[in-house]
């Protein structure tokens, strides 16, 4: 059925399409229009970061921004939804065109800029959502803070959407902020975790609850980069980081409508740089904190190898857009 349906959405601009989708989830999800997209999926529990998933496959951030289809994504199977990117004041990111299919490859290129509704309406979303699983929120800076007071952004969002979530991620490696993916480097990355991890266990003193922290990073990196990523997030106190977010290399698109629009690539061309970046990571982690593994992940075999690579759990987005809800189903019964 999902293949009818795409090909209709296909017809579409494809923010036009994404807007389409993500409106028809918010207003079915609770009523007999979910059975379009609701699915029974195998049972297969794990335990990571202190918080029981129902399985290990989660939706990725990026696609929900502003929380507003929880439940229509729940019903789908996923173990766990992250939702975000969300920042401190609403924001209407970069200008458009934005968003553009890559069908021959099975992939995405968007320059969306952290569009979101800010997290006051984040939370608002959160708060009526029936979901009672495992809540990733995503938090990020708005465009117009200068890259040296990105601290305060981070800690302001912190602070809003602790209480309703199950773990944080900061996201930091999103490449359509300017300046954001310098926050990945050296003392820029120590200050702000430190900051973070500060405020952290202030509010779990505060709260009673520990929400684990986690960060986002780029798959564009170094060896010596990844090396000096996975020390700084063991020496701040990082619970868990996910591996990867959009790249900017074009070379296994080059030639293709669209190849050289500016923005992050997700989809199939990620599946083999996320799986190394994942193993260099694990390596360099040594087993320290648990790995989300996200990036490429388009079959059960890709979902097994990323695993294998040192993945506790995993994520999809732009797979779920080529493939539908039936690609949920597949993998979990191949692990």
């Amino acid at each position: 059925m999902y293949s009818l349906f795409r090909d209709l959405l296909f017809s579409l601009d494809a923010e036009r399409s994404h807007d389409f989708s993500l409106a028809f989830l918010k207003a079915s999800q609770r009523n007999l229009l979910n059975r379009i997209y609701a699915q029974d999926v195998p049972d297969k529990p794990v335990e990571v970061l202190g918080l029981r998933f129902k399985n290990p496959l989660g939706l990725a951030a990026g696609l929900d921004k502003n929380g507003e289809c929880i439940d229509a994504f729940a019903a789908m199977g996923f173990g766990f939804i992250e939702v975000g990117t969300v920042t401190p004041r609403p924001q209407g990111g970069n200008d458009k065109p934005r968003l553009f299919r890559l069908p021959q490859s099975q992939a995405i290129i968007n320059r969306m800029g952290f569009n979101n509704k800010g997290v006051d309406y984040l939370v608002e979303q959160v708060k009526r959502a029936e979901y009672k699983g495992v809540l990733g929120i995503n938090i990020g800076k708005n465009k117009v803070t200068p890259e040296e007071q990105a601290l305060d952004d981070y800690l302001l969002c912190l602070d809003k959407v602790y209480a309703h979530a199950s773990y944080v991620t900061i996201n930091i490696s999103s490449p359509n902020t300017p300046g954001l993916r310098n926050l990945q480097y050296g003392e820029a990355l120590d200050h702000l975790l430190r900051g973070l991890k500060q405020r952290q266990q202030h509010l779990s003193d505060q709260q009673g609850k520990y929400v684990p922290v986690l960060v986002k990073i780029a798959p564009d990196l170094s060896d010596e980069e990844i090396l000096d990523i996975a020390r700084s997030l063991v020496q701040t106190g990082m619970d868990g980081v996910i591996a990867t977010n959009t790249t900017l290399d074009r070379k296994l698109v080059e030639g293709q409508e669209h190849a050289n629009e500016a923005g992050g690539l997700s989809g199939a061309p990620l599946t083999q740089v996320s799986l190394q970046v994942t193993q260099k990571l694990s390596k360099a982690l040594d087993g320290a904190m648990p790995i989300i593994g996200v990036g490429g992940i388009d079959s059960p075999h890709a979902a097994k190898a990323r695993i294998a690579a040192g993945s506790d759990l995993i994520q999809i987005y732009s797979s779920l857009i080529y493939q539908g809800p039936d690609l949920i189903k597949e993998i979990l019964e191949s692990l």
